[in-house]
């Protein structure tokens, strides 16, 4: 009798820890979804994106860089979004170069990056200007690769005091 009362109380804490596992995996799923449907915030934001690639070893995503210029001749910002449908990735990749406003909805605290390696997650794209960004990028005079500068005019010494300037 004292084995199967063993038994028993093995069985129980075996059937104990499987519904502790469920329950945890069933809180997560609840979790994730309510963040999934739940947006933190959303808004647009315009730039010209650089780059859109899929990413990831298991749960590929479209992991994308949008740069933001506030003023002309200051620093770039970079928006770093993911994407999740395939139709709004192929929209992107078609824009890229040309100014565009990205709607998006920033989803927080997941429990992963398989959901996306940022929190900002475009939901649309809206082309601002048709015409690619011009590439007419002025480089530094030093810079390698630099055109040459034209060489400065000659100039005549000045003359001497007491002297007259040769006409």
């Amino acid at each position: 009798m004292g084995t199967d009362s063993k038994k028993q109380k093995g069985a129980a804490l075996v059937w104990w820890l499987v519904g502790l596992v469920a329950v945890a995996g069933l809180l997560l799923a609840v979790w994730i979804w309510i963040m999934m449907s739940w947006s933190y915030s959303s808004g647009e934001r315009a730039g010209w994106v650089q780059k859109l690639s899929k990413k990831g070893w298991l749960c590929k995503t479209w992991e994308g860089e949008m740069a933001m210029v506030s003023l002309p001749g200051s620093m770039p910002e970079k928006f770093l979004f993911t994407v999740w449908d395939d139709a709004t990735a192929d929209k992107i990749n078609n824009v890229i170069g040309r100014r565009v406003s990205l709607y998006y909805e920033e989803h927080i605290i997941l429990p992963t990056t398989c959901f996306g390696e940022t929190r900002h997650f475009v939901k649309a794209v809206k082309v601002i200007e048709a015409e690619p960004a011009p590439l007419d990028v002025p480089l530094d005079p030093g810079a390698a690769g630099a055109p040459p500068r034209a060489a400065p005019a000659p100039v005549s010494p000045a003359p001497a005091p007491g002297e007259q300037k040769p006409q």
